[in-house]
C-alpha cells in the first residue's frame, strides 16, 4: 500500500522509502523513514496535496510525492508486531521488525541490445522471454518473481537501448519506468566484449543516481579474447559494483543476486554517487539550473536534479515540454537559455555533443585504468564470416538461398512427424468413433472436435521447423545483417533498413512483428511497415499451404512454399512503394544499426525458443480453435432434419442386415465382407453429412455471401472456411476438414493426399483454384490478434484500414489471376 492511498483520518506504519538521491533523503529529513507512524489529515480543496502528521508536526506532501512511501496499516502493524505501550516503544519496535523483514527488491534490467539482457532476465528469473541476436526483440516490460536467499526478487526486462535519451520509444520507455518506478537496483548488463560503447548507457544511470550493479555479461568471451579487466577496480571509480556473468550458461547468476542484495541493503562497500565533471561551463551551468529546481518539487521527486539540469540543457523535448507546461518557470527555462548560449559559444557545438564526448572521455580514461587489450583482433571470426555473407555479390544470393532452405527443411522435414500425429489423430478419430453410439455427441466428437482441431494439429512439426530456421537467424546475429543486405533496396521503396526486420519476423507472427515496430525512430515509416506486415506469411497460415500444397503440388513442393512466400514480399514491396507516394511525406531517418559479433546459440536457447512458440500454438488448439470448430460444426449440424435422419438410419439399418445375413450364410471371406460394410456405411455417412449441411445454417450464411466467391472459382465451403480465418488462419484448415468432412483422409500419406484431393475435385478444386485459394490467404486480412496489435501500436483506425484494404486487394488479385491461369491452362 503507498502512502498516497491513505485515506484521511487513517493511519499507518511506514515500511519503505522510495525514489533517488536529494528527493529521497529529504524525505527521510523530515521524518519519514522506516516504522514511524503517518496519519493523513485532510487534503487540499482539489485533492492534492495531501497533510499529514508525523512526529508530532504536520507535514505537506503531494499525492506523486507520497506514492513514493509504501505503508501497512496501523491495525495490521500491531497486530503483526504484537506491541503495546508508549507510541514511542511502538514506533521502534515498529522499525526493529521492517529493518529486518523488508525483504522485497525490485530490479530492473537494463542494458544496449545485444548484450545478453534478456537471457540473463530468463536464467535468472526461469521465464522463457525471446531472446535474439539484435535490436528491438524486448518491445516491451516484461516481469518475473521468484525468491532468492529469503527475499523476493520482482525482476522487470525492459526494452534493450543504446542510452535514456528519449530519441526512440525504447529509450523513452526505459527512462519513464526508472522515474516513474524507481526500483530498488537497477541491473545494467554490459556486453564485456564491448565495454566502451555499452558503459555509455551505465554513466547516464550515474547522472540519474540510481543504485545499480552492472553484470559483465559474456566475459568468457572477454577472456577468451585474451584481454585482461580490473572490474573490481573499474566498479570502485564510478560507484557501481561489477559481477561477471555468463547468462548462457548461468555462470555468476549467484554472485550477482548476492550483491543485489548487498547494494539493497546498503552494504555494498563499492557504491558511492559520483558526478562525472562534464567542464567548468557546463558544471557551473547545472549549479545555476538547481538553484531554480530547489522548490520545483513536482520536478525533481522522481527525478535527480543534476539528472534534470543535464537533460534541460542538452534540450531534451520530453523534459522541456515538461517544465513548459508551468508558465510560472520562465526564469529557470531563462537560466537554461543563458547556459546552453555560453556553452555553445565556448565550444563551438551542441551542447548534446559536448556531454557525449565528455562521457566517452570519462569511460576511455577509467579503461585505460583497468583494461588491457588483447594484441589480437577480436572481432577476426566475424570479419571473416561478413566478408561473405555481406559480399555486394554473394549476399544477396546466400540470404535468398537461407530462406529457400527454410521453406525446403520446413516441407521435407516435417512431413514425417507430420505423418505420425496425423495417424494418431486418425486412430483416436477411429476408436472414439467405434466406442461411441451414433448421436449428436458422437458427431461433434468425430466431427467437430478432433476433426477440427487434429487437422490443425498435424502441421505442429512444421511450425516448429520453422522457429527453429528464424530464431536462428536471430540468434547468431545474421538478422541484424539481413537488414544490412537489404537496407538499399528497402531505401529504394521508401522504407528504413529496420523495417526488414519486422518483416523477417512476420514470418513467425504478425503480431511480435508488429510490436517490434517500435525500433523504427520515425512514426511514418512505422505505420508503413505495420501496413505491409500481414504480407509476410505467418506461421498461422502455414497449415493451408502445406494442405493445398501437398494434394495438388506434391512433386514441387517446396518450389511452390517458396514461391508464395516470394509473392508475398513482393506485393509488400509494391504496397510499400504505393503507401509512400499516396500517404506519407519522405522523412528520411538514417540508417544506424549495431552489427553484433557472430555468437552460436546454446542449444538450451534455441529449445526454448522452439518451444515457447510451439506451446503458444498448442494453447491456439485448446481455445479459439476448439472453439472455432465447435461452432462451425453446430452451424452445419443444426437445424436437424428429423426425416433425414430416419431415412439414413434405415438405408444404414439395411446395409448392416444385408451383410449380417450374407456373414451368416457362410459365403465369402467375413474380414473382407466387414470392410465392405464399414465403406458403405461410411459412405452414407459422409452422403447424410453432405445433405444435412445443404440444409444447415452455415450453408444458408456461405449460400448468401456466394455471389462474392463464385467469380474466384469457390464454392460457399471455401468462403465460409476463409471467413471464419479471420478469427484465426488456422481455423481455415478445421473448418475445412468439419465442413469438407476430410478427418477420413488420416491414412497412409499416399492415400490421404489421393483422398484429399479428390474430396476438394468433387466441390470444384483444381490446380488453379488451389492457387488462387493460398493467394487469397496470403493476402486478406490479418487475425483478429494481428489488427488488436495494430490498434494498440497505431490506433484502431489504421487496424480497420488494413482490415479492409488487404481483403479489397486479396479479392481483386486473386480474380486477375484466375482469369490469367484459366486462359493459360
Amino acid at each position: 500500500m503507498l502512502l498516497s492511498e491513505l485515506k484521511t483520518g487513517e493511519s499507518a506504519v511506514i515500511t519503505k522509502v522510495k525514489g533517488y538521491g536529494a528527493f529521497r533523503k529529504r524525505l527521510n529529513e523530515m521524518g519519514f523513514v522506516r516504522g514511524k507512524v503517518v496519519k493523513a489529515v485532510k487534503n487540499a480543496p482539489l485533492n492534492d496535496p495531501i497533510e499529514y502528521a508525523i512526529m508530532g508536526y504536520e507535514i505537506s506532501l503531494r499525492r506523486q510525492e507520497a506514492a513514493f512511501i509504501e505503508i501497512v496499516s496501523l491495525e495490521e502493524a500491531t497486530n503483526i508486531v504484537g506491541v503495546s505501550g508508549s507510541a514511542r516503544n511502538a514506533e521502534e519496535a515498529f522499525a526493529k521488525h521492517w529493518e529486518g523483514r523488508d525483504k522485497h527488491i525490485h530490479v530492473a534490467f537494463v542494458g544496449n541490445p545485444n548484450a545478453g539482457k534478456t537471457t540473463l532476465f530468463n536464467y535468472v528469473s526461469g521465464s522463457q522471454e525471446h531472446v535474439g541476436n539484435y535490436g528491438g526483440v524486448t518491445v516491451d516490460a516484461k516481469s518475473a518473481t521468484f525468491r532468492f536467499e529469503g527475499y523476493e526478487f520482482n525482476v522487470v526486462d525492459l526494452p534493450g537501448t543504446y542510452s535514456i535519451s528519449a530519441y526512440s520509444n525504447e529509450e523513452k520507455y526505459v527512462r519513464e519506468y526508472i522515474m516513474n518506478n524507481a526500483p530498488d537496483v537497477v541491473i545494467n548488463v554490459v556486453d564485456a566484449s564491448n565495454l566502451e560503447r555499452n558503459l555509455y548507457l551505465s554513466t547516464q544511470l550515474i547522472d540519474m543516481d540510481v543504485k545499480g550493479v552492472i553484470a559483465l555479461n559474456m566475459y568468457d568471451e572477454l577472456e577468451r579474447s585474451g584481454a585482461t579487466f580490473n572490474y573490481q577496480e573499474m566498479g570502485r571509480m564510478i560507484g557501481m559494483p561489477m559481477m561477471p556473468t555468463v547468462g548462457s550458461k548461468g555462470k555468476g547468476i549467484k554472485e550477482l543476486l548476492q550483491e543485489v542484495i548487498e547494494v539493497y541493503e546498503g552494504r555494498s562497500e563499492t557504491v558511492r554517487h559520483i558526478h562525472i565533471n562534464y567542464g567548468k561551463e557546463i558544471e557551473d551551468s547545472i549549479v545555476a539550473i538547481r538553484a531554480e529546481l530547489k522548490d520545483e518539487k513536482d520536478l525533481i521527486c522522481n527525478m535527480s536534479p543534476r539528472f534534470l539540469s543535464l537533460m534541460l540543457l542538452e534540450g531534451d523535448k520530453d523534459v522541456l515540454e515538461f517544465v513548459q507546461r508551468d508558465h510560472s518557470r520562465e526564469k529557470l527555462l531563462k537560466v537554461v537559455k543563458e547556459g546552453v548560449e555560453r556553452i555553445e559559444t565556448t565550444y563551438g557545438e551542441k551542447v548534446e555533443s559536448v556531454v557525449t564526448d565528455t562521457k566517452y572521455g570519462f569511460i576511455s580514461g577509467a579503461l585505460k585504468e583497468t583494461y588491457k587489450e588483447s594484441p589480437v583482433n577480436r572481432r577476426r571470426k566475424t570479419e571473416y564470416i561478413d566478408a561473405i555473407v555481406t559480399h555486394k555479390l554473394f549476399g544477396f544470393p546466400i540470404f535468398l538461398l537461407f530462406l529457400f532452405a527454410t521453406f525446403f527443411a520446413t516441407f521435407s522435414l516435417g512431413s514425417y512427424p507430420m505423418e505420425w500425429i496425423e495417424n494418431g489423430v486418425g486412430a483416436l478419430s477411429e476408436f472414439v468413433d467405434n466406442q461411441m453410439s451414433a448421436g449428436p455427441l458422437k458427431d461433434l466428437l468425430v466431427d467437430g472436435i478432433i476433426g477440427g482441431v487434429g487437422s490443425v494439429i498435424v502441421f505442429l512439426p512444421n511450425i516448429l521447423i520453422l522457429f527453429l530456421f528464424i530464431s536462428f537467424m536471430e540468434d547468431t546475429g545474421y538478422m541484424a545483417r539481413a537488414a544490412f543486405i537489404m537496407d538499399k533496396l528497402m531505401h529504394k521503396l521508401g522504407l528504413h533498413g529496420k523495417s526488414f526486420i519486422p518483416m523477417i519476423m512476420g514470418f513467425g507472427c504478425n503480431v511480435p512483428a508488429i510490436m517490434s515496430t517500435r525500433m523504427l525512430e520515425n512514426r511514418s515509416d512505422r505505420i508503413l511497415t505495420i501496413l505491409i506486415n500481414p504480407f509476410m506469411s505467418c506461421s498461422a497460415r502455414l497449415p493451408v499451404y502445406i494442405l493445398l500444397v501437398g494434394a495438388f503440388f506434391k512433386n514441387y513442393a517446396a518450389l511452390v512454399l517458396f514461391g508464395i512466400y516470394l509473392f508475398g514480399i513482393l506485393t509488400a514491396i509494391v504496397m510499400a512503394k504505393l503507401f509512400k507516394r499516396v500517404l506519407f511525406h519522405r522523412q528520411e531517418v538514417p540508417f544506424v544499426m549495431e552489427l553484433p559479433p557472430y555468437r552460436m546459440p546454446t542449444l538450451r536457447t534455441t529449445v526454448r525458443h522452439m518451444w515457447s512458440k510451439g506451446e503458444q500454438y498448442l494453447k491456439k488448439m485448446g481455445g479459439i480453435i476448439m472453439f472455432a470448430s465447435i461452432l462451425i460444426w453446430a452451424l452445419g449440424y443444426f437445424p436437424v432434419d428429423k426425416e433425414l435422419e430416419a431415412q439414413y438410419d434405415e438405408k444404414k439399418a439395411e446395409v448392416t442386415r444385408a451383410y449380417e445375413a450374407t456373414i451368416a450364410s457362410g459365403i465369402g471371406n467375413v474380414d473382407m465382407l466387414k470392410e465392405e460394410q464399414e465403406a458403405k456405411l461410411e459412405s452414407l455417412h459422409r452422403q447424410e453429412v453432405s445433405e444435412r449441411q445443404e440444409n444447415s445454417y452455415i450453408s444458408r450464411l456461405g449460400r448468401t455471401l456466394e455471389p462474392v466467391w463464385t467469380p474466384l472459382g469457390f464454392d460457399w465451403k471455401a468462403g465460409v472456411s476463409l471467413l471464419t480465418g479471420v478469427a484465426a488462419k488456422e481455423v481455415v484448415v478445421s473448418t475445412m476438414a468439419v465442413l469438407y468432412q476430410g478427418e477420413e483422409i488420416m491414412e497412409e500419406d499416399d492415400r490421404a493426399n489421393a483422398t484429399l484431393e479428390m474430396r476438394l475435385r468433387e466441390h470444384g478444386f483444381t490446380p488453379v483454384t488451389a492457387i488462387v485459394f493460398v493467394i487469397f490467404v496470403l493476402l486478406y486480412s490479418p487475425c483478429f490478434a494481428a489488427l488488436i496489435a495494430i490498434g494498440k501500436e497505431i490506433g484502431m483506425k489504421w487496424a480497420f484500414f488494413v482490415m479492409g484494404y488487404t481483403t479489397v486487394l486479396a479479392w481483386s488479385v486473386c480474380f486477375v489471376i484466375k482469369q490469367v491461369l484459366d486462359l493459360i491452362i
